[in-house]
């Protein structure tokens, strides 16, 4: 299953089998990704760490990490989100969300950080990132429409002090 959907994380660094399935054991629980990690990068010779050494970057281990801290939260989480927003179309809308928004996270600092030290060539993704970091900036400056039409009435608020 891993194998089959690794592809979707390439872009993001992380493009193996392991920590595509790392990844969705984090789902079940986020402390399953290191015992799932450690369980699949002991086979085979030498130990964790060099393994995993091989296969990640700082820059791909740092977009691993920020996917998977900001993607959807535990199954357990999940199920408090769905009774708390009692409307399964918002609950799926929200995990959405959160996965979405960690992959553009995870996508953004792999192909930037990659960019600068040299892990990664200028591409597609690369030209994708600026722009999501363009509207990340976007959304962060942005005029609050209803600030121009926002009345105070200073007299009613000193009466309402007093």
């Amino acid at each position: 299953m891993g194998k089959a959907i690794a592809w979707i994380f390439a872009p993001l660094g992380f493009g193996n089998w392991q920590a595509t399935v790392a990844s969705i054991t984090g789902l079940v629980a986020k402390e399953n990704i290191v015992g799932t990690m450690g369980i699949l990068y002991s086979a085979g010779e030498g130990t964790v760490y060099a393994n995993m050494a091989a296969t990640f970057t700082v820059v791909s281990g740092y977009a691993f990490l920020a996917f998977n801290l900001l993607c959807a939260p535990c199954f357990a989480a999940m199920g408090a989100i769905k009774r708390e927003m009692n409307n399964i179309k918002w609950f799926w809308i929200a995990i959405g969300y959160q996965c979405g928004y960690a992959y553009l996270v995870g996508l953004v600092i792999n192909q930037i950080a990659g960019l600068i030290t040299g892990d990664t060539a200028f591409n597609v993704f690369t030209v994708i990132a600026i722009l999501i970091i363009v509207g990340f900036i976007y959304l962060l400056f942005r005029p609050y429409k209803e600030s121009k039409t926002l009345k105070v009435d200073s007299k009613k608020i000193l009466n309402a002090t007093k």
